[in-house]
């Protein structure tokens, strides 16, 4: 599953594992204040390995993972109206990837394949951009203060590291 801290100060959890090994396409809410926990909504499909970001507008994208098959399919969570609705799929299906808020309000989704992407929230589409020089999954990306972004280290990439440039793609 994933966790994703939200504008208000709450917890989104999405997918995962449930009973018996079922892919989940449910999703809670954890309110900090109170300690209680409720349902909001389900994903348009079940998923697992997947990630989910926070946008500028407060919805989170979800994207990728593993239903039956690793999946390039996305979706976003509107916490005001507590609703899943499909975006724009990916160009390549992924699932151990990563995705990143950058600064300019796209979302860098890298590793699960050889060719990151990014999302761009207002017109709900994905475009390609550069290449990693390793194939990795099940890694780290981290926003640097410069706006660049440090990829670390995952499968078939222990030792590694690179850097993505959004001004340049690459």
């Amino acid at each position: 599953h994933t966790a994703t801290l939200l504008a208000n100060g709450g917890v989104l959890v999405a997918g995962g594992v449930g009973t018996g090994g079922v892919f989940l396409s449910s999703a809670e809410l954890y309110n900090p204040t109170n300690g209680q926990w409720s349902y909001t909504g389900t994903m348009t499909t079940n998923r697992v390995f997947h990630t989910a970001t926070l946008l500028n507008d407060g919805r989170v994208l979800v994207a990728g993972g593993q239903n039956n098959d690793v999946m390039s399919n996305a979706e976003l969570y509107d916490p005001v109206t507590g609703k899943w609705v499909a975006t724009g799929s990916m160009n390549f299906a992924r699932e151990h990837h990563t995705a990143t808020l950058l600064l300019n309000g796209k979302v860098l989704v890298a590793g699960g394949a050889a060719i990151a992407e990014l999302y761009d929230p207002a017109s709900g589409t994905w475009s390609v951009t550069g290449a990693l020089n390793t194939p990795r999954q099940i890694h780290t990306a981290t926003l640097l203060p410069n706006g660049k972004v440090l990829v670390v280290g995952g499968q078939n990439a222990d030792d590694s590291a690179e850097l993505y440039d959004p001004a340049t793609g690459t």
